[in-house]
């Protein structure tokens, strides 16, 4: 009797689950030299969030590695990548394609609590 209640308190729990990853937060981010906006965000870690990219001039790139991030944002283009945190930290992510004189400047700081 207690493992088919089990069961069931499981199974009645995850659809809740589903239905939290299924309509994730939406983050809009604009590309634009030589910065992002927002320049930085914070999620919680563990929430599944889905980042929407555009640039307002050229190309740029979108990198953090702890994060498993490589996007190209086109202009005229809109990039969405799904994320889903599992580590807490402040991280900062670069446009990894040369974009002009200041590109090196061109960083965004997400903070995963």
């Amino acid at each position: 009797m207690i493992p088919a209640l089990l069961l069931l308190v499981f199974s009645l729990g995850a659809p809740h689950k589903a239905q939290a990853d299924e309509n994730p937060r939406v983050i809009e981010i604009t590309a634009k030299r030589f910065g992002f906006t927002p320049n930085q965000i914070t999620l919680k870690k563990g929430e599944t969030v889905k980042l929407r990219l555009t640039s307002e001039d050229v190309t740029h790139g979108f990198f953090l590695r702890p994060l498993k991030i490589d996007e190209e944002i086109v202009p005229g283009k809109t990039t969405e990548l799904t994320l889903r945190p599992e580590t807490a930290g402040t991280f900062t992510t670069i446009c990894d394609h040369f974009c002009g004189v200041n590109h090196g400047n061109m960083k965004m700081t997400i903070v995963v609590e």
